[in-house]
């Protein structure tokens, strides 16, 4: 028990990373460190001339060149923080993860076919930080902006790693003992909910390319895309699968229809599962994944239509991860109610 909440906590500091990633995002703080140091870069800056220094290094990249030439020593400061805040963060998780799994692994706490999982997690946190580099040395060239794929990548990689390790604590936590005594028509929801979670899942990908291509300063109307439900220009581009991926009214479209269509699913499933005769735990969750739907279009509307204010569009991220969170919960839920 005392490894599944731990990994619990560790769920917790890698959502509070992805707020905080999309903050640094949203407030174009990501490119405000030009170097990567995994050993020292902890060590904040203390004396005028470590900050001289670092603004120094970074007036000589695109984004100061380009967009921030106006910029002064206190402005920099500003954008550093979160970025410094965010790295430092993820070696405090990488501590955090492998500090007590080398005591739980000297102590024989560990059993045998759990090892071989937590040693994925590290081995993934360790890429994800790597990835991080990647992506912002995407931004150091040229045109001042990540590239949209590995900001995508650097996310969902991010949300894989924080449901691999929820699933494993819930196995860890779970009562062995199925619930029993409903009818078969609990059979279906098992897969229903699944499906959820994958229109879930690629809507969050195709969230990640909104925000890569900043599409979302487009078309900031709803439900028309400006004066039509499908905006001139969707899908001009050629060929058309890099309009999907490339071209920032597509995606918006693509984004768009996504998430009303994930949305319209789970109130259809919602009002299915109001027929069945189900244990408590299990409405209540249904219930959470409702609210936290209508939460998160509500969320994403308004920062669409106030032009990706920072607290919301955070916001709108956040509760993306929520929504995941419920459905993993309620999903792994279900795999233990048998029917009569």
């Amino acid at each position: 028990m005392k490894i599944a909440y731990w990994l619990l906590g560790i769920c917790l500091l890698v959502f509070l990373m992805v707020v905080i990633g999309g903050v640094t995002r949203l407030t174009g703080s990501g490119l405000s460190m030009v170097e990567w140091k995994p050993v020292t870069g902890f060590i904040p800056p203390f004396t005028q001339s470590d900050w001289q220094t670092l603004f120094d290094s970074y007036r000589q990249y695109p984004e100061f060149l380009k967009v921030n030439r106006g910029m002064d020593l206190a402005g920099f400061k500003g954008i550093f923080w979160l970025e410094f805040i965010h790295r430092v963060l993820g070696r405090l998780i990488g501590l955090a993860f492998l500090l007590p799994f080398l005591f739980f692994l000297i102590r024989g706490m560990i059993p045998k076919n759990l090892t071989p999982k937590l040693i994925a997690m590290f081995i993934l946190g360790g890429l994800q930080g790597l990835l991080g580099w990647y992506m912002v040395k995407s931004g150091l060239v040229n045109d001042p902006h990540v590239s949209q794929y590995r900001l995508t990548a650097h996310l969902m990689l991010a949300v894989a790693i924080y449901s691999y390790i929820l699933w494993t604590a819930l196995d860890l936590i779970a009562d062995e003992k199925p619930v029993t005594g409903f009818t078969t028509d609990i059979l279906k929801l098992p897969g229903k909910t699944l499906m959820l979670l994958i229109f879930v899942i690629v809507t969050m990908v195709s969230g990640g390319f909104v925000a890569g291509l900043k599409a979302g300063l487009i078309y900031n109307t709803f439900p028309l895309m400006g004066d039509s439900l499908i905006a001139p220009g969707v899908y001009a581009m050629q060929p058309w699968y890099l309009a999907m991926l490339e071209d920032a009214i597509t995606v918006q479209f693509n984004h768009r229809l996504l998430a009303l269509t994930t949305f319209f699913l789970i109130i259809a499933i919602y009002l299915y599962q109001l027929r069945l005769s189900l244990p408590s735990r299990t409405k209540m969750l249904f219930n959470f994944v409702l609210i936290a739907s209508v939460l998160q279009v509500s969320l994403g509307i308004s920062t669409l239509l106030l032009r990706v204010p920072v607290a919301i569009a955070a916001s709108h991220q956040a509760v993306a991860l929520v929504l995941l969170t419920i459905l993993i919960l309620l999903l792994h839920h279900l795999k233990n109610i048998k029917p009569v």
